[in-house]
């Protein structure tokens, strides 16, 4: 028996109003579909049975709108000492794989989760980390992508987390909030008063290359915290920072 668990939000113009990634989508129904036919081929309605064309959408959207794998080249031009990847260059190999969950929700929004929460879970599930495996943070903040506010609700990486996620050798971490770090307006005051680093978990990336999966949700629904594999292939966008991606967790029983 093989069990399927999507992982990926869904896109919807209800939340287009409060995303900070703003997307908009358009539908032509199959009405709209037999004009589209008639402007562009010259064919009347009767072309078709009951008068009605193919229906379609036209989506403008950020690639970090939904769901999606950031690549190194989202962080910075560098990664160590050589171009970073963009997401067209992202090898598959990171995107498939051995997936691990790591339960987070006893943080509070704005919190730092330190490299001592993750060996702590790590321990308590028994699991030791190797490279490649993919590595998702459940922080409970999915269950707020409906509603106003939501990028500022979660719990973050701290640099020191990420940078021992990536010192194990893991590529692909991903987290079920709007980003892998501290929500924005907690560290843009920090930032202000000089009491941290803005956006120190991604900026883990110029240093060492990994890359991470944003907006992921229903990791509540995987069954156990290993023994199963995720799927989180990007699309090949040219030259760009990130990709959108229907990320699955593959579970054989």
């Amino acid at each position: 028996m093989r069990k399927l668990i999507d992982l990926s939000d869904k896109l919807s113009n209800d939340t287009t109003s409060f995303e900070l990634s703003p997307h908009q989508i358009r539908y032509f129904d199959h009405k709209a579909g037999t004009q589209q036919v008639k402007e562009v081929l010259g064919l009347g309605e009767e072309t078709f049975p009951n008068g009605i064309a193919w229906a379609t959408e036209e989506v403008v959207l950020n690639t970090h709108s939904g769901t999606h794998v950031d690549a190194p080249y989202h962080y910075g031009p560098l990664s160590g000492d050589q171009p970073a990847k963009t997401i067209d260059q992202v090898p598959l190999e990171w995107c498939y794989g051995d997936g691990v969950v790591l339960d987070m929700r006893h943080k509070k929004i704005g919190e730092a989760i330190t490299e001592k929460d993750l060996q702590s879970e790590l321990e308590r599930i028994g699991y030791p980390l190797k490279p490649l495996d993919i590595t998702l943070i459940h922080t409970g903040a999915s269950t707020f992508f409906d509603q106003p506010g939501y990028a500022f609700k979660q719990p973050g990486l701290n640099r020191a987390a990420t940078e021992w996620l990536v010192d194990q050798g893991i590529k692909l971490i991903g987290i079920d909030a709007w980003g892998l770090d501290r929500p924005f307006d907690r560290m843009a005051v920090e930032a202000k008063e000089g009491k941290g680093q803005f956006w120190e978990a991604h900026l883990v990336g110029r240093e060492k290359e990994y890359c991470q999966i944003e907006k992921l949700c229903n990791l509540d629904q995987i069954p156990k915290p290993y023994g199963f594999k995720i799927s989180a292939f990007p699309i090949n966008i040219k030259d760009a920072s990130a990709g959108w991606s229907r990320v699955v967790a593959i579970i054989e029983e």
